[in-house]
């Protein structure tokens, strides 16, 4: 009997020291994983941001980066369906930071009244940012360049308010400036001049950004926001520049000078055709704005030879891209951005990173408001538990790491901007315009209200769009027969599917989230 409790009790202490032995090999196993990975560095990828203002792609506006396209395009992936949500800088950029449609960060044009940079931004979509995701996740992070249009401002908070997530912070106050502005870095108002060496703004948030890493802590990932103010006006260029591009013109060929035909109010109005004044304006727009890009060029080449001195670069996801697109003479419109068609939606987006293959064109969709789930995804962060409108494109990029579905279609969205008196350089267009040239050519009213819906599957390719005036107008454009969108055919389309285009479009304008995913 007491041989046998003895028994028992041996057996069982057997029992305990093998779950301690298995315990110990469990904590031994672990131990040397994280030796290992240790030892192989391995930590989150960097990331990089460059997002430049105003850059179109459609007329020519990635011809002058011959280094961008081959540092990054040619070492990664270029999308050639790349897109904005809202053509125009301040709701752009708000969509980029938050990843949600202009309906749901409710920033809808670049003044303080239109909630850019405004307390309400401040208190919801900015405090959900993906800085601040990326800081929970031990990113160091830095930021250079314009933030948002009314940021720094007395009425928005001033130069002390830096937006959460954000280590480093050189912050444009108000819209894009090359010399004579402010910056808030960190908090506190840094004014500069006109001196090339000392002031010119997109060298100088380089030069700020390679003593980051520098200074940077090797154990921890890093991320960069490089948003320089070209190619916005006042389109002032480096010195060794500015005689570039003499003998370039706005391209003449699709919608060009061509009148706005059964389109919407607004581009009924131009004078067509245009007047020499007006051709003279814009040529000299376009060659200047090339000329401020050869400085990002620079500033990229810099970039992506600083990260291969640091031995960081075969861990650093660059990013390129635009806030909008931008027109120079299309639907005899001089110069701006704000409408509907592809000149001003489509966006220039390049990158190269871990796992992207060389020289690939990526013909699947992507949405300026997909970047910060793209930055997230990245990093590590579970995105089911991120309120975001976007969808990551890691896996479109890089296969081999994520499983994906391309959406089937999207949401453009605008909310017009006109003045409640009577524009003084163009009275005849009464109360309601805005943007206005001397020759009577307004860019944007509050008539220029609109939303729609891009299918672009591989079967159809359509745009649809409504506005928000008094006609409650309809455009609608076959974008494979017509890519100039110069015929609206909403008229002669099957009545089903300008059904089907209107019930998407009621869906995604409502929707938020998993919803703006799954439409079906």
């Amino acid at each position: 009997m007491s041989g046998g409790r003895g028994g028992g009790a041996a057996v069982h202490r057997r029992r305990r020291g093998g779950g301690a032995a298995a315990a110990a090999l469990t904590l031994l196993t672990a131990w040397l994983t994280c030796c290992v990975r240790c030892a192989e560095g391995v930590k989150p990828s960097n990331i990089v941001l460059v997002l430049v203002d105003d850059q179109d792609v459609v007329l020519g506006g990635m011809t002058p980066m011959k280094k961008t396209k081959e540092l990054i395009g040619e070492a990664g992936a270029t999308f050639v369906n790349a897109f904005t949500v809202t053509p125009l800088c301040c709701p752009s950029r708000s969509s980029i930071l938050s990843g949600r449609y202009p309906h749901n960060h409710e920033v809808r044009n670049n003044s303080l009244s239109g909630n850019c940079s405004s307390a309400q931004w401040q208190k919801g979509p900015e405090a959900e940012a993906f800085p601040v995701y990326l800081s929970k996740q031990k990113y160091q992070t830095f930021f250079g360049g314009k933030y948002l249009n009314q940021y720094g401002t007395k009425a928005a908070g001033d130069v002390d308010h830096i937006p959460p997530g954000w280590d480093q912070w050189n912050a444009l106050v108000g819209n894009s400036q090359y010399y004579n502005y402010t910056l808030s870095v960190n908090g506190k108002a840094e004014k500069h001049g006109d001196s090339y060496e000392k002031d010119y703004l997109t060298d100088l948030i380089l030069n700020r950004s390679l003593s980051f890493l520098d200074d940077r802590s090797p154990q921890h990932p890093f991320f960069i926001m490089l948003a320089p103010p070209a190619p916005h006006s006042p389109w002032t260029a480096a010195p060794q520049y500015q005689k570039e591009f003499n003998n370039v013109q706005a391209p003449r060929d699709g919608s060009f000078d061509k009148l706005g035909k059964d389109k919407h109010w607004l581009l009924r109005q131009p004078v067509n055709p245009m007047p020499n004044s007006s051709l003279t304006f814009l040529d000299n727009a376009y060659r200047r704005r090339w000329q401020t890009l050869l400085s990002v060029d620079d500033m990229v080449e810099k970039l992506v030879k600083k990260l291969d001195s640091i031995n960081e670069l075969n861990n650093t996801y660059i990013f390129y891209t635009s806030d909008n697109g931008y027109h120079t003479g299309q639907f005899s419109l001089p110069i701006d951005k704000r409408q509907l068609y592809e000149f001003d939606i489509r966006t220039p987006l390049l990158v190269r990173g871990p796992g992207i293959k060389p020289n690939q064109m990526i013909k699947a969709p992507v949405l300026n408001i997909d970047l910060a789930s793209t930055f997230l995804d990245i990093s590590g962060v579970n995105l089911s538990t991120i309120n975001v409108d976007g969808q990551s494109f890691l896996a479109q990029m890089a296969p081999s790491l994520r499983n994906s579905t391309a959406r089937p279609f999207f949401l453009v969205e605008y909310t017009g901007e006109g003045n409640p008196t009577k524009d003084p350089t163009c009275p005849k267009l009464g109360p309601g315009v805005s943007q206005c040239f001397p020759d009577c050519v307004c860019e944007d009213a509050f008539n220029n209200t609109y939303a729609c819906v891009r299918t672009l599957d591989g079967k159809q390719d359509l745009q649809y769009c409504e506005f928000a005036d008094s006609e409650s107008f309809v455009e609608m454009y076959n974008m494979t027969s017509d890519p100039h969108q110069l015929e609206n055919i909403v008229k002669k389309v099957d009545p089903s599917i300008l059904q089907d285009m209107n019930q998407r479009l009621i869906k995604l304008q409502s929707c938020m989230g998993d919803s703006c995913r799954n439409i079906k």
